[in-house]
């Protein structure tokens, strides 16, 4: 029950801060100078910098910690609904080096694989998921998170957040439009794609009115033959992880959305094998 509660806190946390935002209100809360066009990023509440740099467990925060996540989810709300303060400083600091071998693009459940299975991002393989994220949001983060990185191939994982409506109803055809666009956008620049599925989830705790059993299946035949069609690779982490009536096996996520540890461990090999596909295509 205890580790069930914890997951539960910080899948809540990743929607707190996930959904995007950042303005004059939080810095100047915080101190912070007024937002500008030439800083534009608020500073981060410190106990979510702790949890973007945990390794294996998140760190332990407090109702004054969630309640700092809320103020800033307010501030990007308002400056960044993109969010692409996320990551603009580790992209400038990337962009001398060497290419990426792999970025991978998602929500919470891409960004939490590398907080509990850091060892998969090593040797050119980059995070970039963003707890709460849609597939709006993703598109338009694409060229900063990943074009502007030039990785040889990009790993797209949306839908789970569409479909609980986040940021609004989700229609299939939009959903498949921002796919779509993303691939678009990736081939244009030779970026080679893998489309990953949804992953499996019974219910949503924060939006109990939808039905993901039913629509997460759906979506991922789609991504499935929108993958065969074009000729990209497709990584089906739902058949893997999928258990009683549609929803996550409790062993691998209490939460019955985010996978744990063991979760990624199960998904590591077939991210292996995709990516070798699409780095053996033409």
């Amino acid at each position: 029950m205890r580790s069930i509660r914890r997951e539960m806190a910080w899948a809540l946390a990743a929607l707190v801060w996930g959904c995007g935002l950042a303005s004059s209100a939080w810095s100047q809360a915080s101190g912070d100078p007024p937002l500008s066009v030439e800083a534009p990023c608020p500073a981060p509440p410190e106990a979510l910098v702790k949890r973007w740099t945990a390794v294996g467990e998140f760190p332990a925060y407090s109702a004054d910690d969630l309640a700092a996540y809320q103020r800033y989810v307010e501030v990007l709300k308002a400056n960044d609904w993109a969010y692409l303060c996320r990551y603009a400083d580790d992209n400038r600091t990337m962009a001398a080096g060497p290419r990426p071998r792999v970025v991978l693009i998602g929500d919470s459940i891409t960004e939490f694989w590398k907080t509990r299975d850091p060892d998969r991002f090593a040797a050119g393989v980059i995070d970039r998921g963003i707890g709460g994220q849609t597939s709006p949001q993703m598109l338009l983060r694409f060229q900063q998170d990943v074009i502007a990185l030039r990785p040889r191939v990009v790993h797209i994982m949306a839908g789970t957040n569409d479909i609980a409506g986040n940021t609004g109803p989700t229609p299939d055809a939009r959903f498949r439009d921002n796919i779509q666009a993303m691939v678009t956008l990736a081939q244009a620049h030779g970026i080679k794609v893998i489309l990953a599925s949804i992953p499996p989830a019974k219910t949503f705790y924060w939006r109990p009115e939808a039905r993901p059993a039913q629509r997460i299946p759906e979506w991922n035949a789609w991504l499935r033959a929108y993958a065969r069609e074009h000729g990209l690779t497709f990584v089906d982490y739902y058949t893997a992880l999928v258990g009683a009536e549609g929803g996550l096996r409790t062993e691998f996520g209490a939460d019955v959305v985010h996978p744990s540890k063991a979760g990624y461990q199960a998904m590591d090999p077939l991210f292996d094998k995709a990516l070798a596909e699409a780095e053996g295509r033409r």
